[in-house]
């Protein structure tokens, strides 16, 4: 297994890297060079999705999976069984310093996405990485400006936008005014999930876990759920819960396919949840709702991974698909979620049918292309659209870690119906679980507004919610303030 040198610490490479920049920025392969010659990737993060990467790259013609990188040793010996002739690597940075590879794959935790794709730009590498693209809205920011200062090519992970049938959707509801003029929109992601436990005494870490470099830019803290993998998700040091795990896919199809990408964020943002019923250990709200204020569209969104009702299988009623977006329009709805979409009309008739197929292949080729030609501007998903879509979701979390005890007169001040159907939604589903919506077990956030330009929130409750849109990074691994 190769390691990094003792010597090259941190802020060498850094300091190297940087060093280099207006060269790579300049001197990166032309596009004729890169047309015929195999394209070398290197793999950040050897777990399940990354799994499913060396699956579509691996069989990809013109491209060869070179590199393996995971602090957890295990994963990289299975993934080492997959791909024999590839080197393998506890420590990125040691993949960073290899010249030979031409771009990275990053699928590792949330936290580490922004600081490895940083890293990765500034050693020459092209990048695809995994939604969400950031873990603080503020290291999206530094991760664009890498992108754009050393000329790489950035894909995030939001594969849904190289679905062909995207344009369709866009041109029925755009161009063709089919169900005329849009009205409101409801995002959903109801999909049940299991508690994840909750330890006496913290979770040992498997001594196979370099663990320093699992944590990376996250704080040292003990873990008291059962599983170091995975669960990660729930815990707001490491991860951004179902908001930053399938919201922002949906959240993405809304931006693309409703806003034309043409809003960036929202002018405000009300909303809250909370983690109910499980007991578990982890932080994250396992029912979430929030009103987004666009300044054209209302929109809200409903998540829970709870079921219906405590010895249910099924998720709780709610319009349209469980992870997906509802669209009213004057001339009736349109309903879509991955890889297809139906509308119909005023009196509820479903008038067209759309199938697509994901994105799924398409959104790693669409990267390799780019790779090839050397540009960023023909990405799916290009680092700002994946940042702006991340946003939503960021700004969704800091609502509800702001927020205190639900109150039916504060969550009165939405006069939107979209906005008060959920919450009568949210108000049976928790009934199931004996949870009142108006307790001290839900938070409701304050009305926050936004100055989307500058990414920051103005006017009341601004200065507790502005801390939150950058986090605390543990020295060496942190995202750099001038990139």
């Amino acid at each position: 297994m190769t390691h990094l040198p003792r010597t090259l610490s941190r802020r060498n490479f850094v300091l190297s890297t940087a060093a280099t920049g207006a060269v790579l920025a300049t001197a990166r392969p032309a596009a004729a060079a890169l047309a015929n010659d195999e394209i070398n990737i290197g793999m950040i993060g050897c777990g399940g999705r990354a799994g499913e990467h060396m699956g579509v790259f691996g069989k990809m013609p013109g491209v060869k999976i070179v590199g393996l990188c995971d602090p957890d040793e295990k994963r990289t010996a299975d993934a080492k069984k997959r791909f024999p002739d590839a080197t393998t690597y506890t420590d990125l940075r040691a993949l960073l310093d290899n010249k030979s590879i031409n771009a990275v794959v990053i699928a590792t935790c949330n936290h580490w996405h922004c600081l490895a794709a940083i890293w990765a730009m500034q050693a020459g590498k092209d990048v695809y990485v995994e939604k969400p693209l950031s873990h603080s809205q503020w290291e999206g920011q530094q991760t664009i400006a890498a992108a754009r200062k050393y000329k790489r090519v950035c894909q995030v992970g939001t594969q849904q936008r190289s679905d062909p049938m995207q344009a369709e959707i866009k041109k029925f509801l755009h161009e063709d005014q089919a169900l005329g003029k849009l009205l409101t929109a409801r995002v959903n992601r109801y999909g049940v999930r299991a508690p994840i436990g909750k330890l006496d005494k913290p979770l040992e870490i498997d001594s196979r876990v370099a663990y320093d470099l699992w944590l990376g830019p996250a704080q040292k803290r003990p873990i008291y759920r059962e599983k170091l993998q995975y669960d990660w998700h729930w815990d707001w040091n490491t991860g951004s819960g179902e908001m930053g795990n399938w919201g922002v896919h949906v959240l993405d199809d809304l931006r693309n396919n409703v806003f034309l990408d043409k809003v960036t964020l929202p002018q405000r943002i009300f909303g809250g949840g909370g983690r109910v019923a499980w007991n578990d250990a982890g932080e994250t709200p396992n029912v979430h709702f929030v009103y987004f204020d666009t300044g054209s569209i209302p929109v809200v969104i409903g998540l829970s991974n709870l079921p219906a009702a405590p010895k249910a299988n099924n998720s709780p009623a709610h319009p349209g698909p469980g992870s997906g977006y509802v669209v009213y329009c004057e001339g009736g709805r349109f309903e879509g979620q991955r890889g297809r979409g139906v509308a119909f009309d005023a009196a509820g008739k479903e008038i067209r049918k759309f199938s697509g197929n994901s994105g799924g292949r398409l959104h790693q080729e669409n990267f390799i292309a780019c790779v090839r030609e050397g540009n960023p501007a023909k990405l799916n998903t290009d680092v700002e659209v994946g940042h702006h879509s991340t946003g939503w979701c960021n700004l969704a979390n800091i609502a509800y870690q702001t927020g205190s005890a639900y109150s039916v007169e504060a969550a009165s001040q939405v006069k939107d119906e979209i906005w008060h159907s959920l919450l009568t939604e949210m108000q049976q589903h928790l009934k199931a679980y004996g949870v009142e919506l108006a307790s001290s077990q839900i938070k409701l956030s304050p009305m926050l507004s936004i100055d989307v330009k500058q990414e920051k929130f103005v006017g009341p409750h601004a200065e507790a919610a502005n801390q939150l849109l950058k986090r605390e990074y543990r020295a060496p691994y942190v995202v750099p303030e001038t990139v």
